[in-house]
């Protein structure tokens, strides 16, 4: 874990932009084992995670800043539930199963739209976001990207999947 903890202080030392009010004497003591557990989940499959104040509902939290939808966890269904009733070609796994996996949290339209107004991502990718339960209901799922300077959010059948989507997620600090 002392190879984690150097990359996350190099990459929060780079990115002071991202948390201007943070230091990182104010982080290093809420590094417990169990959140570099996840951390360690969140940046071994790409996420190449950093701080970032003030995430929606949340506050301050570890989130995925890679530039594309991070590459390992693309070609995944949204939940279990569109992924095994899907008739063929099923994915091996799902956005839900991962997440549960590393112990965190998919971001939502809000954060996600926040994380774009720090700098620009997914702008050749997409990546799944958390769903309210009346559109997961009706079987869909919301997924976002930016192009031409914006950020949009479609919809999918939750069990679609792609090379180019992923997802992000973030881990609270607080």
């Amino acid at each position: 874990m002392e190879r984690l903890i150097e990359t996350l202080k190099e990459r929060f030392e780079s990115h002071m932009y991202r948390h201007p009010h943070t230091s990182w004497k104010m982080i290093e003591p809420l590094l417990t084992d169990e959140i570099l557990v996840s951390l360690q989940a969140m940046e071994a499959s790409g996420g190449e995670i950093d701080v970032v104040e003030d995430l929606p509902n949340v506050g301050l939290a570890y989130v995925d800043m890679v530039t594309e939808s991070p590459k390992a966890r693309a070609g995944a269904c949204y939940d279990e539930k569109a992924r095994l009733e899907r008739k063929k070609n099923a994915p091996n796994t799902s956005v839900e199963k991962l997440v549960d996996d590393m112990q965190v949290n998919v971001l939502d339209e809000d954060q996600y739209r926040y994380l774009q107004s720090i700098e620009d991502l997914d702008c050749k990718t997409s990546s799944w976001l958390k769903t309210p339960e009346a559109i997961r209901a009706l079987g869909g799922a919301l997924f976002g990207d930016k192009r031409y300077n914006h950020v949009f959010v479609y919809h999918n059948s939750a069990d679609s999947y792609y090379s180019s989507r992923g997802f992000r997620t973030y881990k609270p600090l607080t």
